[in-house]
This record gives structure tokens, sequence and C-alpha cells, in this order.
């Protein structure tokens, strides 16, 4: 039940529209299947990445 949830939240934000899958795109989606039942649950989950840059 809770990834069904999850795919409902993901299909509200149009995340499954389009051909371009990217590894972001994708990685985007499966959090938003896993957590994205929290929000409904009045939580308000954020991921804050930074991923380090490459040298010059």
């Amino acid at each position: 039940m809770w990834l069904l949830i999850g795919v409902a939240a993901a299909a509200q934000r149009n995340y499954f529209r389009g051909s371009d899958a990217s590894c972001a795109k994708v990685s985007t989606v499966v959090v938003t299947i896993i957590a994205g039942p929290l929000n409904y649950l009045g939580a308000n989950p954020k991921i804050d990445c930074e991923a380090p840059q490459p040298s010059r």
C-alpha cells in the first residue's frame, strides 16, 4: 500500500512523463515512491545533496 501511494505521489508530480531517463530523474522517482507518502502524513522530508565538483 505504501508503494502505491508513492507511485501516486510521483504521478501527481508528472515524473513519469517524457522519455529522457537520466540517473538523476530515476533516482528522484525512486525517492519519491519511497518517501512520497510521508508528505501525506504531514512530514516534509528534504534531501540536501552536495556532490564534489570535478577538478579543473
